[in-house]
């Protein structure tokens, strides 16, 4: 293990963590709250102590892939405890535990809190809260690489460890470049969706936190009722958007550069919007006689199933008082999730499209025992080991799931069966609100800080494929090379 290269990107993390926070800093002071002081203090104080860190001496600079897993889920537990402090110490959120419960679901886009009142806080730590959705939808370490030139040349592992999906690629050859074009669109379209919620009424310091909770597929809101009191229009823009941050950014860099056919290409996609007009479709009927016109209904069923696929966790309605086939239906595509390559979080549709491609090869192996067939995906033959990487990914992933389901209940005993497994389902997928006591118009607050761990490990590992902090576990991982 490289430590040395480890510890320096820690300390280039904390460095733009000491960044971050001059940003609610202004807000805070916009609205002349104390809190901008103490975000200010914090800020100074990360920026040194990271610029210390980072300019440590290291005899070696290279990574490779162990030093990429570790150094990725290290930092994101850093910046949780560090993003965690300014809550702790403006009394927002007195508790640490819950203080960090609150700042990992920001980080890792999920969206479940543990505040009865979020609108008893400062709008400097509402501010914080929901931008850091945005730092923690694309991701820190793909932002790090879009600004500062990584040493070694193995700058791919770091962004493999860090960034959603069986796979992934370079949009350019070189992995900063690649970054950026992320960071670009990413940028890009937050700002659209701002732009269009002021226009239509929205105030502004709604319209960005809610951008950044759409752009992450976070869902972290800044009212009581989430986005229930909007608008319908405003409703509907944030409907668009959040489907819009949940399909593979491949797509729209394909489709701002000449191969514009392959964003059409992708069977992702495709699958991506295929389900969720099944799903918008068939939860409209069903909860068709609960609204006033089938319009209303289906602009209800619209935003929750785009809610809930992405990831994001913005919620209109009580969908736990919806009837059993759309609940059922949510619940399921909770597992789903959304593209490979996107903000959004759950399994992904990309393993989703090649666990039946796979199934499908293997009946066909069973009737035609010497023939020779492949899983193709986008007109390409799928190699083994990527076909081999989803089904070990599914099993560590039923095995963790099981493990903290298991863990919550005998923890939990006051909870019902359908709030354990559901309390485990959206923090693991990065969703936010479950059912029944951890329903829509609930919190995490009751549950005890064991719980409340074993729900944060959850959520860093649905965040990062489960491998990086699986790692972190694996004792040859630490020792020296």
């Amino acid at each position: 293990m490289n430590f040395p290269i480890i510890r320096r990107v820690l300390g280039i993390v904390i460095l733009f963590m000491g960044a971050f926070l001059f940003l609610p800093t202004i807000v805070g002071l916009l609205y002349r709250e104390r809190e901008a002081l103490v975000y200010l203090v914090l800020a100074v104080i990360y920026l040194l102590l990271g610029t210390l860190i980072a300019k440590l001496p290291a005899k070696e600079n290279t990574f490779y892939a162990k030093e990429g897993l570790v150094v990725v889920a290290l930092s994101w537990i850093v910046l949780s405890i560090l993003g965690a402090i300014p809550f702790v110490i403006t009394k927002d959120i007195p508790s640490f535990t819950d203080a960090l419960f609150e700042t990992v679901s920001g980080f890792t886009t999920t969206g479940s809190s543990i505040l009865e009142n979020v609108e008893a806080l400062s709008h400097t730590s509402l501010f914080w809260r929901s931008f850091t959705h945005w730092v923690g939808g694309m991701g820190v370490i793909v932002f790090i690489l879009a600004l500062l030139p990584m040493t070694g040349g193995y700058n791919m592992h770091l962004m493999r460890a860090e960034s959603p999906g069986p796979s992934v690629g370079k949009l350019v050859p070189k992995i900063k470049e690649t970054a950026k074009i992320l960071y670009q669109i990413y940028f890009a379209m937050t700002v659209a969706e701002i732009v269009l919620l002021i226009i239509v009424g929205m105030p502004v310091f709604d319209a960005f936190c809610i951008a950044f909770g759409s752009a992450g597929t976070g869902g972290f809101g800044v009212r009581a009722d989430s986005c229930a009191s909007y608008t319908m229009l405003m409703q509907g823009i944030i409907t668009v958007f959040i489907i819009m941050f949940g399909v593979n950014f491949n797509a729209y860099y394909f489709l701002l550069g000449k191969n514009k056919k392959e964003a059409f290409r992708m069977t992702e996609v495709r699958a991506y919007l295929g389900i969720i007009a099944f799903s918008i479709i068939t939860i409209t009927i069903n909860i068709r006689h609960m609204y006033p016109s089938l319009f209303r209904s289906f602009h209800e069923a619209a935003f929750q199933v785009g809610s809930i696929i992405t990831t994001t966790g913005f919620a209109t309605a009580d969908f736990d008082l919806w009837p059993q086939y759309s609940r059922c239906l949510l619940v399921l595509i909770m597992f789903i999730g959304a593209c490979a390559g996107s903000t959004g979080g759950g399994i992904k549709v990309s393993r989703v499209v090649l666990l039946f491609k796979t199934i499908g090869q293997e009946f066909r192996q069973f009737l035609h025992p010497r023939s020779v067939t492949t899983v193709v995906m986008d007109g390409k033959s799928v190699d083994k080991r990527t076909v081999r990487g989803v089904c070990v990914y599914l099993a560590a992933y039923v095995a963790v799931f099981a493990i903290s389901v298991l863990a919550v209940a005998a923890i939990e005993s006051g909870m019902d069966l359908e709030s354990v497994f559901t309390s485990v389902a959206c923090t693991f997928n990065n969703i936010g609100p479950g059912l029944s006591m951890v329903g829509p118009t609930k919190n995490f607050f009751f549950m005890t800080a064991p719980s409340k761990y074993i729900l944060m490990f959850d959520m860093l590992a649905g965040r990062l494929e489960l491998y990086p902090m699986l790692m972190l576990f694996v004792p040859s991982v630490w020792r020296k090379n």
